[in-house]
């Protein structure tokens, strides 16, 4: 039954994954219909992220007044009617706003799947468990890439949002049928009896009551966690700018470096597929020796590859150094939502990772913003791989000054009487 769980909430990032990349494997398609700029096409980018900023700051909210099972379902049928919606938009106006509001639901799915993975992973396992089940949000970047070079010169860009809504069918029915309320959240409402029945279908223990350690971001922002949080703000920032920025902007960079269409989407095709074995490896590392060491490593990394990209050093070094880079990139964003979700009690779990994306939505979002900016300019598109370079540099520092190991430990899945000393 865990193991469904886990797959029930990487079947759903797939397609959050999906809709990661889908817009920059169209906006050569965009531009050519509606007659945009660069600049115009990263705005557009963007209103999908500043949706996402929106839907991860609610879904604390929604969590605690509908639990995570309802706001789950809600997530995946919102995003998925919005893509299909999106598919059929007259102008680029109406797609921006339309990719706004689905990006609501995709912004609370990925906290809500992170926080129903990270209370049903087993403890020792923790950081693979849920590296595997986020290694279905490239495998959807993966999906889009591979459906983009053979149906965008034949079947047009709108066939490629539409895909977007097969969640409606694919995902939505299992888990209605399948996918439980979280344990947690049953206890906290006093439904012992409830937790207790499922606690005991899924094989698990029951989590203990628990004094409630707060909730709502006011906590996030108090003592003992306040230093985390912003390091984790901060880190999220770099992760999803580095994320969003290569994802949207990879395609046209490597098409004005003088790769064909098809030769250029399969950059993007590498880079997510090094990002799924990176974070895999990337979540056993960091199950044996901490979160804190394997995460500098994956900035570091990222920085590396984004300075040696901007040298143009030959075909087969610039698809390792991508494949790296996804690593660096999508991989390091996995692992540092497994951290920050596992480094508050279980009553602000949500919204700490809520908060956490949330604020890296707006580094989401300046990255398709300031791309387009840079490739409108004089300067050239590889001065895009300098600014990603610095951006991971940064990411590198704020990781180095997470707190220790016993600072940051992760949070037990079984609540203690004392969230917040366990947590400490």
């Amino acid at each position: 039954m865990r193991l469904l769980i886990i797959v029930l909430c990487g079947l759903a990032l797939a397609f959050d994954g999906y809709d990661l990349v889908v817009y920059g494997t169209t906006i050569k398609a965009l531009r050519e219909e509606w007659g945009i700029s660069a600049a115009q096409a990263g705005t557009i980018g963007s209103a999908a992220l500043l949706g996402m900023l929106v839907g991860a700051l609610l879904v604390g909210i929604l969590t605690d007044r509908w639990g995570r099972r309802k706001t789950f379902l809600f997530s995946v049928a919102w995003f998925s009617v919005l893509m299909a919606a999106a598919a059929a938009a007259p102008n680029p106006d109406t797609f921006l706003v339309l990719r706004f509001l689905a990006g609501i639901g995709l912004g609370g799915l990925m906290p809500t799947a992170a926080t129903l993975t990270i209370e049903y992973a087993a403890e020792k396992h923790r950081a693979f468990t849920y590296a595997a089940m986020q290694s279905g949000y490239a495998i959807g970047g993966i999906l889009t890439a591979t459906l983009a070079i053979p149906l965008l010169p034949t079947a047009g860009w709108r066939v490629m949002y539409l895909i977007g809504a097969a969640p409606l069918i694919l995902v939505l029915p299992l888990a209605f049928r399948y996918l439980p309320e979280s344990l947690e959240y049953l206890v906290s409402r006093g439904r012992h009896d409830e937790a207790k029945a499922l606690a005991a279908r899924i094989g698990v223990p029951v989590p203990t009551a628990q004094e409630q350690a707060g909730s709502g971001v006011r906590t996030l922002i108090q003592k003992p966690y306040l230093r985390r949080t912003i390091l984790f703000w901060v880190a999220s920032f770099c992760g999803l700018l580095l994320v969003y920025g290569l994802n949207t902007w990879l395609p046209e960079i490597m098409r004005s470096a003088g790769y064909p269409l098809g030769s250029a989407l399969s950059f993007l095709l590498v880079f997510n597929l090094g990002s799924v074995f990176g974070a895999l490896l990337g979540g056993r590392l960091s199950d044996k020796h901490g979160a804190k060491p394997v995460i500098l490593g994956s900035f570091a990394l990222a920085a590396i590859c984004a300075a040696a990209l901007s040298t143009n050093p030959g075909q087969f070094a610039i698809y390792v150094l991508v494949a790296l880079s996804g690593y660096g990139t999508i991989g390091t964003m996995h692992l540092i939502n497994a951290h920050v979700t596992r480094s508050y009690p279980a009553s602000v779990r949500a919204t700490g990772i809520g908060w956490a994306l949330g604020v890296g939505r707006l580094g989401a979002i300046l990255g398709p913003t300031v791309g387009g900016l840079i490739i409108d300019s004089s300067l050239g598109a590889v001065w895009n791989f300098y600014l990603f370079a610095v951006v991971a540099v940064l990411g590198a520092l704020a990781v180095a000054a997470f707190p220790g190991a016993r600072a940051t430990r992760p949070v037990e899945n079984t609540i203690s009487p004392n969230p917040i000393q366990g947590a400490a």
